[in-house]
């Protein structure tokens, strides 16, 4: 175990509870990771142990003590994954909604890799061996289509076309909000929330992101609209949308306050194509929306939500 200590200075900080601000000096630690270790007892302000929601004073002295962090043994599991493409250096793979796309603390069985180990025997191993073949992330309550790498030669090949921007990636969103105009582009820099560090907002000072989008059909209360995404930010439909004035239908971090339990927002990764990393042929494949987005579609066309 390690210990870091901290004097608490910035009068931006004075009355802000320890788990939020905590993750501010350290970019590697997660709000929920710190109030694990305060529940551990890992966590001291002038000598005591706090609870997660002690409010920082200036000049409290803090000490963290950081639990070692076990590589968990990632294990093949039959999740029935829908396959749309393979062959012997690419896939493409859908995951359901609800399902974490690589393991992570608190997340070591279940994911869509538990699930690529067992039907897909290779898998390329640049990210390590709790990430093979993910080539890019799609959120855990976000459903739709990801292309996997088989081997090193085809995953730096995909990395060079989404830095390249000439991957397609298409999604589906319901909105809040009736949009009067039938498309349009987004471009506003994405980076961390300096409000909130577990969330992401348009800052001037983020990473260029770029969203197009297209109407689809228009409720009362609820635009269905089509989302490119040139860039690929964290959340980037998500903030993009919000910060428009049209937040995601049912995201319970950017949607307003009165916005549906759907179990997470109403968002599809509905298509995929790119450049095959050997043959140079343009593969490209669709996946329908998900039964229960279709019900939420139809509930917004009844004005039930």
């Amino acid at each position: 175990m390690e210990q870091h200590q901290f004097k608490i200075e910035d009068s931006a900080h004075h009355l802000q509870r320890i788990d939020k601000i905590l993750p501010i000096f350290n970019s590697e630690w997660s709000r929920s990771q710190i109030q694990d270790w305060i529940k551990e007892g890992l966590v001291a302000v002038n000598g005591k142990p706090v609870k997660s929601n002690y409010k920082l004073k200036l000049d409290d002295q803090v000490v963290v003590t950081e639990k070692e962090v076990i590589e968990a043994d990632i294990q093949p599991e039959n999740l029935n994954l829908d396959i749309y493409y393979e062959d012997e250096d690419v896939a493409i793979v859908y995951k359901p909604k609800g399902m974490v796309v690589h393991p992570s603390a608190g997340h070591y069985s279940g994911t869509l890799v538990n699930g690529l180990m067992y039907q897909i025997k290779d898998l390329s191993g640049i990210n390590g061996e709790i990430r093979p073949g993910i080539v890019h992330r799609i959120d855990k309550d976000t459903s739709g289509l990801l292309m996997i790498a088989k081997n090193d030669v085809a995953h730096r090949a995909l990395v060079e076309q989404l830095m390249a921007k000439t991957v397609t990636r298409k999604y589906t969103a319901l909105v809040h909000g009736h949009i009067p105009h039938e498309f349009g582009t987004i471009d506003a820099p994405i980076g961390r929330n300096k409000n909130d560090r577990q969330s992401m907002a348009v800052e001037d000072d983020g990473k260029p992101a770029v969203t197009h989008f297209n109407v689809l059909e228009n409720f009362k209360n609820h635009t269905l609209v089509s989302c490119q995404l040139e860039t690929g930010r964290t959340h980037q439909i998500r903030v993009h949308m919000k910060y428009i004035g049209y937040p995601l239908v049912g995201d319970p971090k950017y949607g307003p306050k009165k916005t549906p339990d759907i179990g997470g927002q109403a968002l599809h990764a509905g298509v995929i194509g790119f450049e095959h990393p050997r043959t140079g042929e343009y593969i490209e494949r669709t996946a329908p929306l998900p039964e229960s987005f279709e019900a939420v579609i139809e509930q917004a066309r009844r004005e039930e939500i």
